[in-house]
């Protein structure tokens, strides 16, 4: 089995070798440990792309909006991950964002997962009808788990979820009543102790 670092160094040395600059080849190569150790298909799907990438045209985008069309090539996820991270702090304000046409959009994920710790949001993706929960960058919940190569995708929707606590006022109360039986109720003893425990004086 190959380790997390083998494939970050690798992914990086292949990405840098099928054309695009030392720093973004280098935040792929932290990509495809991210997606290897989650369990979904990065290596499977960054050779598939990076070979096409040679052959074929793909699509670039600069500036995302909350709608994102081509008509002509497929968006390469790598161009759309690396803006999406550096416009995260705008994008998060709006609603939703949708991204029709993206190519190996597996790609982008790992993207997205590394914008919400940014953000500290959590942020909902649904590639078609693959959904995926980014949780800050520490974990992905998602209904898909083929290891499988997926080449383009019709729609990309991207929410961004508010922090909210998922209890309520009266638990959370209750709660904290059961942990005042660990408060140590204060005596004279603990008060003497307490000012300049530990020291003694020598003179």
């Amino acid at each position: 089995m190959r380790t997390l670092s083998e494939i970050d160094t690798t992914s990086k040395r292949a990405t840098r070798g099928a054309g695009f600059p030392w720093g973004i080849a280098e935040e792929v190569g932290k990509n495809m440990r991210l997606l290897e150790l989650f369990g979904l298909s990065g290596i499977k799907n960054l050779n598939k792309f990076l070979k096409d990438y040679k052959e074929k045209e793909f699509q670039k985008i600069t500036l995302i909006s909350e709608t994102n069309k081509t008509n002509k090539y497929p968006f390469c996820p790598i161009t759309l991950g690396t803006n999406f991270i550096d416009q995260i702090n705008l994008l998060d304000k709006k609603i939703n964002i949708k991204v029709s046409n993206v190519a190996f959009p597996i790609l982008f994920l790992p993207f997205v997962s590394r914008a919400s710790e940014i953000i500290g949001k959590r942020i909902f993706l649904k590639i078609e009808e693959k959904e995926f929960l980014l949780n800050l960058n520490q974990s992905i919940y998602s209904n898909y788990l083929k290891n499988e190569i997926l080449e383009v995708c019709n729609t990309i929707n991207i929410s961004f979820i508010e922090n909210n606590n998922s209890f309520n006022e009266n638990e959370w109360k209750e709660l904290y009543k059961l942990s005042e039986d660990t408060f140590v109720e204060e005596t004279e003893s603990l008060k003497i102790g307490a000012a300049g425990a530990g020291l003694t004086d020598n003179d």
